[in-house]
Parts: structure tokens; C-alpha cells; sequence
């Protein structure tokens, strides 16, 4: 919205630099309206979720109001196919292979690989079209096979991989329907009240979530005792299979809901519950039954490497949930979201996270150590009650998949404060006892 409302202010001629575009190509920092393919994106009847990611790492700075963005030096986007070769970014229309597979709506593979295939271009719909490829069967039927108790190898396709590419959430935005397919709820249980949902949790694998100790032990077992995990979520209050318009214009529909009974409960032993220290705030879930690997329901990465040792000039993750998500202005209070959004959140110096929080009620006890890691502090954007125990996620670009870094642990009764980070658990740090706990 914000690039269509640009388009009515003149062109303004500024000095292009170069620059390296989202897709890593060679390009020019030029005005929007000096960058055709990029124009042609902006000006797309229905941008995609993936026009506008592309968009927002398109940026690289303002020539007073009007946006600059890298234009690469080419006529044509490039671009990786769904099965890895090299291509460009065009019309489906333009692309016989593709165009061909259109033709076959019940091959489930063709259809997994054309939806894969989508990526941010200026023709509508645009396609990452390359060599014809030679289909074998769908990842995730490889991996359905492979399903056991113990998280999958970080190095294969099965896990931290979702159908999209790269929104409780204060300020989040909407996810894809089949975004974050590790996320669930965990739903308690109370003797004659309705079951709540007060917290959230990463699977791992087909028979563990991760999620925070203090979602499992502690104050919150006088509101209810966890006893049931929800699989393949989207909407909360819809008890049945969810949908939403796919790029299409068809009707993209979830499986239905999954409710899996816990089967046990594994705090860390060296978290208390009784202090605001927030140290050890770690556990796992065991479930009676195997999660199925599904479009919908899938293992996140756990992390393979230290992080903090050497953090990417753009470490930011996602923090994705049900929480709280806006105010009542006629209650004073907040609601949580119905259905399952997210937020980026820049990754925040322990150092500069202890000092912004020193004083604040509630987390004045909280000293950083290596089990800590921080993030946030933009106004607006923040995980928030009812996200406890999701997971704070990493996109590594390079491996094309999602690694689960943190915890969500702690942060301000009033979300989204602006300069007020949020303290997550550092998974890196517990890989140890996270496998010595896991038995098949």
C-alpha cells in the first residue's frame, strides 16, 4: 500500500550506487519509478506475500520521500526453481513447463511443485520458471516415512521447511495458511470451565514440542493443566478445516485440526518458577500419538551452530503465535488473535537488552547469560501473552529453512513498547539436555 501511494509523486533523480538486490544479483540503489521491473511488481492487482517481502528487502534507502530501491542489472528477476536449478521469474503463461502441469489439478506432486514455483515478479501470476524437472516423489511424503520421536537431521528437507518463502503477535501481520507448520497451541483444562489456550510451542520432531518450563509449571497450572497440544492450527475459534484464498483465487484449505493428548511433561529441573530470573525457562512436550508430516503439521531445525559467536549483519528472526493482538478500547484489554500471525524482531546485544529492562516491573530480576538471548524493542511489534513458549525463528537463507533459536520467556506486561526488547530462552545452549531428554 505504502509503494501504491507513492506512485502519484513525481520521479525525482537521484544518484544510483550500487548495490547487491534479495536475490543477489548486481544491481543500482535508483528511484522506484527509474526501476521497471520493480514498478511492475508495485503495480501488480494482487500482489503476493512474497511481492511484498521482496519489496521490503528491495529497499535501500529514500530520496526524500520517494523510496530507492537495488534494480538489478537485468531485464529479467532470476531466481531458484522449486527443485534448485537456476531461472527467471516470469509470467506462467511464458513457461510451457509449468503451463503444462496446470492441466493436471489431481497430481498432487505437479500441484506441490507449481506452489513452490511462485515468486515475486512483475507478471501476475509470476513464476520461477528453469529446466523441466524431473518430478520424483514429494518431499514431504519422503519424510512422512521417516517420522520417529527423535528431531530430524538440520541438514535434511525435513524439517524447518514451510510451503512459503521467505505474521500473537503485537502488531503482527497475518500468516499464510500453511506457514510455520511446527507451531501449535497447548490447550489446558480446568474442572467445569472452558479449555484455554495459553500458550504456545514448537514441534520437533513426531513425538516432541519445545516450549518454555514456565508454560508447564508454576502459576499457570492454577489457571488449568495442559493436556492437549493442537497440530495444524490456523484459526482457533473454527472447529474445522480453515481456508483463505490462495494466489490462485482458489480456495486454499487447511486438513483439519489435530488435538493430541500430552503424554508427558518435561521441565527443565533448574527452573524454579519462583523468580522472575527466568533461567532454565525450557521444556518439552511428549505426545501420546506421532504428528503426522503434512503440509500443515512439519518439524522446525533445531540450531546447529552458536549464533552468537558471530551474528549476521542482519540478524532478525520471526515470532509467530495466537497472543494478544489488539485492544478492546471498550474493555481496556486485549484480546488474542484468532487466527495465527507473526512479527520480525531485530536481534538485540545482551549488554543493551540488561539496561533497557533494569528498572522494568516484573523483569528488574532477570540477569542476562549465555541462556539468554534478546530481540525486539520496536514499538508495536512484540511477542506477547499468549505467545509464551513459541518459538523465536531464524530464516537461514543459505539452507532455505527455519531454525528454532529461542524461546519466548519474558517481556512487558504492555506489549510492543517501544526500546522494551523481549528475553527468549537460547535453544543453542540446552541442545544437550534437549537430547538427553528425548527417548523414542
Amino acid at each position: 500500500m505504502y509503494f501504491a501511494l507513492l506512485l502519484c509523486v513525481g520521479i525525482a533523480s537521484v544518484h544510483a550506487e550500487p548495490c547487491t538486490s534479495p536475490n543477489n544479483e548486481k544491481g543500482t540503489c535508483k528511484s522506484l519509478y527509474e526501476c521497471d521491473l520493480l514498478r511492475g511488481i508495485v503495480g501488480k492487482a494482487n500482489r503476493t506475500s512474497l511481492d511484498e517481502h521482496f519489496l521490503r528487502k528491495s529497499k535501500c534507502g529514500y530520496d526524500g520521500d520517494i523510496p530507492k530501491v537495488c534494480c538489478p542489472d537485468t531485464d529479467k528477476l532470476t531466481c531458484v526453481t522449486a527443485d534448485a536449478n537456476d531461472g527467471q521469474c516470469i509470467n506462467i503463461r511464458a513457461c510451457p513447463v509449468l503451463l503444462e502441469m496446470l492441466k493436471e489439478p489431481n497430481d498432487t506432486t505437479k500441484v506441490e511443485y507449481l506452489k513452490n514455483s511462485l515468486c515475486p515478479g512483475p507478471e501476475d501470476p509470476s513464476v520461477c520458471c528453469g529446466p523441466a524437472p524431473q518430478l520424483q516423489e514429494p518431499v514431504y511424503e519422503q519424510c512422512e516415512a521417516k517420522v520417529s520421536a527423535l528431531p530430524p537431521d538440520p541438514d535434511s528437507d525435513c524439517c524447518g521447511v514451510d510451503s512459503s518463502v521467505g505474521n500473537k503477535i503485537v502488531g503482527g501481520k497475518v500468516t499464510t495458511i500453511d506457514q510455520y507448520p511446527w507451531l501449535v497451541v497447548i490447550e489446558y483444562v480446568k474442572s467445569f470451565e472452558k479449555n484455554k489456550l495459553l500458550c504456545g510451542g514448537a514441534l520437533i520432531s513426531g513425538k516432541y514440542v519445545l516450549t518454555a518450563a514456565h508454560c508447564v509449571r508454576g502459576p499457570i497450572l492454577n489457571r488449568g493443566t495442559p493436556k492437549y497440544v493442537r497440530l495444524g492450527e490456523y484459526n482457533v475459534t473454527n472447529d474445522g478445516r480453515d481456508c483463505v484464498k490462495s494466489d490462485y483465487g482458489d480456495d486454499d484449505c487447511t486438513d483439519e485440526m489435530i488435538l493430541a493428548p500430552i503424554e508427558k511433561m518435561i521441565p527443565h529441573p533448574g527452573y524454579t518458577g519462583l523468580d522472575n530470573e527466568r533461567r532454565h525457562d525450557i521444556a518439552l512436550i511428549r505426545l501420546k500419538i506421532y504428528a503426522p508430516y503434512t503440509d500443515f503439521i512439519r518439524p522446525i531445525c533445531l540450531p546447529k551452530i552458536d549464533y552468537l559467536l558471530s551474528p549476521p549483519a542482519d540478524f532478525s528472526f520471526y515470532v509467530a503465535g495466537w497472543g494478544r493482538a489488539y485492544q478492546d478500547l471498550k474493555q481496556g484489554i486485549y484480546r488474542n488473535s484468532d487466527v495465527k500471525k507473526h512479527v520480525v524482531m531485530p536481534y538485540i546485544d545482551r549488554a543493551v537488552c540488561q539496561a533497557a529492562i533494569r528498572t522494568l516491573n516484573g523483569l528488574e530480576g532477570i540477569t542476562f547469560e549465555e541462556v539468554h538471548i534478546c530481540a525486539g524493542g520496536v514499538k508495536g511489534n512484540s511477542s506477547c501473552r499468549g505467545d509464551s513458549g513459541g518459538p523465536m525463528m531464524y530464516e537461514n537463507k543459505q539452507l532455505r529453512k527455519y531454525e528454532a533459536i529461542g524461546i519466548v520467556s519474558a517481556g512487558s506486561l504492555n506489549c510492543g513498547r517501544e526500546g522494551i526488547p523481549t528475553v527468549f530462552t537460547y535453544v543453542y545452549k540446552y541442545l544437550p539436555w534437549i537430547k538427553a531428554n528425548i527417548t523414542p
